[in-house]
């Protein structure tokens, strides 16, 4: 009888996913709270959809900014450690050659395997060096276009997130109204997205998804019920 081949799972979704997740659940959250508290507040939806609309652009706006600084400082703290670990081969090569043999000792490779493998890597500097910066330090090159891409895909998945819990004030004349629909649209939306996330991110689903309203479903509610304190 056959074997069936050994299938592994693991989480290998591209870095424009964690951007998406990151820009989606604030976007679903923070717009969520402050339609909910201005709807304790205000009776009319034209103040919210006004004021919703310049915090999702503000928002987006910050939340990309946040993403391009976020992904630039990634690769200029990659740049700095292949530098100084270039410095380091040329300078002290006995020390980094070391550094190498200890990484393999600690697989219980035998002494004579360990050399052999250290010479080898060790007689390419390039070689070297990526190995030390993938294996010693954990880093790898970071794409060069990452970081506007990051900003975009933040911005817009914060647009779109935050939209959602703001839409029935465009449609519906009572705060109050809009703030039932804009309720049931956004625990759908909110148990739906951390369900995904879950799946992902290879966690258990129903928790990412119960976690996720729940954070959403406290934001907001705070935010109405101070809200309607202070009115």
């Amino acid at each position: 009888m056959a074997e069936q081949g050994h299938v592994e799972k693991h989480f290998t979704a591209p870095e424009s996913v964690r951007d998406i997740v990151l820009g989606m659940s604030d976007g679903l959250t923070v717009p969520f709270a402050l339609a909910a508290g201005l709807s304790g507040a205000v009776s009319s939806t034209g103040i919210i959809v006004t004021a919703g609309v310049a915090e999702i652009a503000a928002g987006s706006i910050a939340m990309g900014f946040g993403g391009y600084l976020a992904a630039r400082t990634e690769s200029e703290h990659f740049e700095a450690e292949r530098s100084r670990e270039e410095t380091e081969t040329r300078q002290i090569p006995e020390v980094e050659a070391e550094e190498v043999a200890g990484l393999f000792r600690g697989y219980g490779l035998k002494p004579d395997v360990v050399n052999a493998i250290v010479k080898a890597i060790c007689s390419d500097r390039k070689r070297w060096v990526d190995f030390m910066m993938k294996f010693e330090l954990g880093l790898e090159r970071p794409d060069p276009l990452r970081a506007r891409r990051s900003a975009f895909t933040i911005a817009v998945s914060y647009m779109l997130g935050g939209f959602i819990p703001l839409s029935p004030y465009f449609f519906l004349a009572s705060p109050a109204q809009a703030l039932l629909v804009s309720v049931a649209l956004t625990t759908v939306a909110l148990f739906v997205f951390g369900y995904v996330r879950g799946k992902l991110t290879i966690t258990v689903p129903l928790r990412s998804a119960w976690q996720t309203l729940a954070i959403g479903g406290i934001s907001a509610a705070a935010a109405y019920a101070i809200a309607r304190l202070v009115s």
